[in-house]
């Protein structure tokens, strides 16, 4: 079969390798139908990460359809048309036994410290693959994943209907975070500095949308939430903006946390006690796939975050013109040729 490797910055190799085989019997073997391009598959093809070995099949938004089954799987079947969670814990340790497996000590991710989707099979553990309706197209269903930090993100701010939301960046996260919120029955304020991501927030929803290169955050605030917004998420994830989030925030509001950021956040920590301010951090997502199947088989859902489409066989091309094209590009998919 098929697989593409990243053998070193900025170079992907498609070649021949050994098909995978199910190895225990729990485990289901899928035949690869899409696969998203995520912002970490840009940086470590871009500028490399250092717990990214190369070479590595990288990907982690994926379809596809379950070929084999092991003998105890009970949660799918050949035939079923499937997505993907990435998150790969011990299952063992206090922080997995309760539940968050997302925050595990030893917490990996498909397609970044192993093996992913951009290959034509994968085989994986049963517990990681969720079947939806099988009318969902490939391409939307890949979506899933980037749908998942959604609404995880949601759920570790407790966002409610009648709320007010201020999302910091409309990129696919961020626009994920428009649709699910004005799902639940929020208004959604969305700022970012290009006019072209902020008409595509306006398209999924958005109530009120700000070019704070241009115009003033603070002013676009006052006007759509007079007394205050509740949640403030920094869909870029910057730490600088995490310092803005807690100036500009007023009392209660929940605030999201999700970049990777390793510089410090210069937050006078008298603006969190005087304010009440809640932080909450959100990595990947915790258990949000069955609401995320949910949402595809609902047709919450569509294609129109899907900005650019390229066959597998030309996945180099799609990194390249992806990364020319950001101010533009929301979702790049690969397609897996048939």
């Amino acid at each position: 079969m098929k697989a593409a490797k990243l053998v070193e910055v900025g170079k992907i190799v498609v070649e021949q390798v050994e098909k995978p085989k199910i190895c225990t019997d729990q485990e289901v073997l899928i035949k690869v139908k899409a696969v998203g391009l995520c912002g970490t598959d840009l940086h470590v093809f871009k500028e490399g990460r250092n717990d990214v070995a190369l070479p590595r099949i990288m990907g982690h938004e994926l379809s596809g359809v379950v070929e084999e089954i092991g003998s105890n799987v009970i949660n799918v079947k050949v035939g079923d048309h499937v997505i993907l969670d990435p998150v790969i814990s011990c299952g063992t340790c206090k922080i997995c036994l309760r539940g968050h497996g997302n925050v595990c000590a030893d917490v990996k991710c498909f397609g970044v410290q192993c093996d992913g989707g951009f290959q034509e099979y994968i085989a994986v553990d049963s517990s990681k693959v969720f079947a939806y309706n099988e009318n969902v197209p490939f391409e939307i269903a890949a979506l899933g994943e980037p749908f998942s930090i959604a609404s995880n993100i949601l759920s570790r701010t407790n966002a409610k209907s009648g709320e007010k939301v201020l999302v910091i960046g409309a990129g696919t996260i961020g626009l994920g975070i428009v649709q699910a919120a004005k799902g639940l029955g929020a208004e959604v304020l969305v700022s970012d500095v290009f006019d072209s991501k902020l008409e595509y927030a306006k398209q999924f929803g958005a109530d009120a949308i700000v070019n704070t290169k241009t115009e003033s955050l603070e002013d676009a605030l006052n006007s759509f939430a007079p007394e205050g917004v509740d949640i403030i998420i920094d869909a870029v994830g910057n730490s600088a903006l995490i310092k803005m989030a807690v100036e500009l925030a007023p009392p209660l509001t929940r605030i999201a946390v999700i970049g990777f950021d390793a510089r410090p956040a210069d937050i006078p920590i008298v603006h969190i006690t005087k304010k009440e301010l809640t932080l909450v951090g959100s990595r990947m997502n915790c258990n949000q796939f069955p609401t995320v199947v949910e949402w595809l088989n609902a047709g919450v859902i569509t294609d129109k975050m899907i900005t650019k489409k390229f066959e597998f066989d030309d996945i180099q091309s799609a990194f390249e013109y992806t990364l020319s094209h950001q101010e533009s590009s929301i979702k790049t998919m690969i397609v897996m040729n048939e």
